[in-house]
């Protein structure tokens, strides 16, 4: 499969990067990229994923467009209040770059339905505003072997991480969090969060998926990076393996 003359020009800034390249063009367009959630970290994330020639792009929400939404979400706008999430995600892939082939699912992820709602993908990213939506997700990306670029944002801080944690020494999302899907968490509805923000870890996200994909730079699996927008710092962290993991490590 080669590229087609208007593919060369549209991605002419991507194949001009050594570390990118034609061949790294391709596998972008051969690959398939699960959005969970449609919401302030998917929404860039999309846009950027499909910008950048991801041939398939699986979006999975089962949310609505709201007005409050639009303060962050900037792949909507106001004819879309009332429409279903991924419909309209649909809409402006359409829009934003007709070549690239676009799932909705309208479905609320779970334990129940996880696995099969992302089998097959390439990369999963999830940008879920709830810890047991983020554990399911994360446990079938375990599962599966699927590299899970996982991002959070709250009020003015954000934080990422890349998941492979059937890798030995890698971490999983469990290793990271914990285990307890009752922990008490805030809404952004609650809490407030920074619009700007969500546009940063959702494009950061998008990055960390074409990185997985292409393999460009330094495996970022193994870290994590949180963004401060009040003290303007970004800072990257290890993540250890934990062999007491009951999802990874030496026990599982």
């Amino acid at each position: 499969m080669s590229l087609t003359d208007e593919e060369l020009e549209r991605y002419a800034r991507h194949i001009v990067l050594k570390e990118v390249g034609g061949a790294g063009q391709e596998r972008l367009r051969r690959a398939t990229v699960a959005v969970i959630g449609a919401g302030g970290i998917g929404s860039p994330a999309i846009q950027y994923l499909a910008a950048a020639g991801v041939g398939r792009l699986i979006v999975i929400d089962d949310d609505m467009v709201d007005l409050s939404n639009l303060q962050r979400q900037t792949l909507f706008g106001g004819d879309d209040i009332g429409a279903a999430k991924v419909e309209a995600a649909a809409r402006a892939v359409a829009r934003l770059n007709p070549g690239i082939a676009i799932e909705a699912r309208p479905t609320r992820i779970d334990a129940a339905n996880a696995a099969s709602l992302i089998a097959g993908v390439d990369v999963i990213l999830d940008g879920t505003d709830n810890f047991a939506t983020r554990l399911a997700v994360a446990d079938a990306a375990l599962a599966l072997r699927i590299p899970l670029v996982s991002a959070a944002v709250g009020q003015f801080e954000g934080q990422l991480g890349l998941f492979r944690g059937w890798e030995a020494g890698k971490p999983c999302y469990r290793c990271f969090v914990g285990a307890d899907p009752e922990r008490a968490e805030a809404s952004c509805a609650e809490a407030g969060v920074l619009g700007a923000m969500t546009g940063v870890m959702g494009s950061l996200a998008a990055l960390e998926a074409m990185r997985a994909i292409v393999g460009f730079g330094e495996d970022s699996a193994g870290k994590l990076l949180l963004v401060d927008a009040l003290a303007f710092r970004f800072r990257t962290i290890a993540l250890p393996k934990d062999p007491g993991c009951p999802a990874c490590g030496t026990a599982a």
